[in-house]
């Protein structure tokens, strides 16, 4: 239905709701579920930025665990181990944990019952939320008991990081980028010329992008990229960097999926799409570079976008190679830190650097794969 604000304006009614009303059951079961999560992980990171921020000193306690003023950053980890074994997170955790099972026992014993669709999503969602709300309440009550302090200690000791951030630390997340970035670009052109091989008629053409395909799919790529160094440097005596090296390593591993990506795409194109092309008058590569390959590169863009996540995470076996300090990427730089201060907070630093980067690029494939799937940008027409 179509309304106006006035002679020229058209404004389009939302759909009519057709997931009926809630229910005081269903209701329940949700808010138990928010409740008993946003208890035990908001609770959580309350009471850790409370004890961070506080004016606090080492404990007696802390002392007992070896926690002395001459540990860099004891204080930190002394906060961080008062926090998740103080009075007030033992009652976040039983009670979030609690409601938690309040939620799970809502939610599913009353699913079934539910008339309306909206009542049943609300009490499954409950009941999900439940079971997140225990299982996170569970775990951290076991870690509690263990050892949180070492734990602290090797892996959330952020001290240890000064002078590294932001400088060597953005350099690395750089370094990266780049080598990710020249891989996944060099490897769709390698690919998309190989996957117009692949799917040639004369054998001859075939043949060879096959077995390049098969290779680099089929072997390792720290394999790869050790023994393509070595062999540059000892059976062609060229000297490259070893930076230089990981990126067309890179491109040539990359090319091999993106050919199989490329040769799925063109060939989900309707082949009567290529038999008007040469109705035409257009020769096969014609058709192809006009018709049939500008359809294929927009319906594989989901996919080339998903490989390059992968290549960024891939990018940490390039320290079997020796790069100088400038070129360290995120791994690398990681592992040197470990190498000096004995100290495994660099691989949660390096971690978190991986995720600043993929994270925004897997949201950015989904949103690109559930506008292809809903219609609103045509195989056929442009982004």
């Amino acid at each position: 239905m179509v309304r106006t604000l006035d002679d020229r304006t058209p404004i389009l009614e939302a759909p009519p709701d057709t997931r009926g009303p809630s229910s005081p059951v269903s209701a329940t079961a949700l808010g138990l579920g928010i409740v008993g999560l946003s208890a035990v992980l908001g609770g959580l990171i309350f009471v850790q930025l409370n004890y961070a921020l506080s004016d606090r000193t080492l404990t007696p306690g802390c002392l007992d665990l070896g926690l002395t003023s001459d540990i860099r950053g004891s204080l930190g980890i002394c906060n961080m181990v008062e926090g998740i074994r103080s009075p007030e997170m033992t009652l976040l955790l039983y009670g979030g944990g609690l409601l938690g099972v309040a939620a799970m026992g809502v939610g599913w014993g009353t699913y079934r019952r539910m008339d309306t669709r909206r009542r049943r999503e609300q009490a499954v969602t409950g009941a999900i939320l439940g079971l997140l709300a225990v299982q996170s309440a569970a775990v951290l009550l076991w870690f509690r008991e263990g050892r949180p302090d070492l734990f602290a200690k090797h892996f959330l000791n952020f001290e240890v990081l000064q002078g590294q951030f932001p400088g060597a630390f953005l350099t690395a997340m750089k370094n990266t980028v780049l080598l990710a970035l020249v891989g996944e670009l060099g490897g769709i052109a390698i690919g998309l010329f190989l996957a117009i091989m692949v799917i040639s008629q004369r054998r001859a053409a075939r043949a060879p992008a096959r077995i390049y395909i098969n290779f680099f799919r089929g072997t390792p790529l720290i394999w790869q990229l050790a023994t393509f160094y070595f062999m540059l440097l000892f059976a062609f005596e060229v000297r490259l960097a070893a930076f230089t090296v990981a990126m067309i390593v890179f491109s040539l591993n990359t090319g091999a999926y993106a050919a199989e990506v490329f040769r799925a795409g063109i060939q989900s194109i309707e082949t009567g799409q290529i038999e008007a092309a040469r109705s035409l008058g257009m020769s096969w590569f014609q058709a192809m570079r006009y018709a049939i390959v500008p359809q294929a590169i927009r319906r594989v863009i989901p996919p080339l976008m998903n490989e390059f996540v992968i290549l960024i995470k891939d990018t940490a076996l390039v320290l079997v190679l020796g790069l100088v300090v400038s070129e360290y990427e995120l791994f690398t730089w990681a592992r040197q830190g470990v190498s000096d201060t004995f100290n495994a907070t660099y691989f949660t630093a390096a971690a978190l650097g991986y995720l600043a980067v993929t994270l925004p690029l897997i949201r950015l494939v989904n949103a690109v794969e559930k506008r292809l799937r809903s219609g609103l940008v045509s195989v056929a027409g442009g982004l």
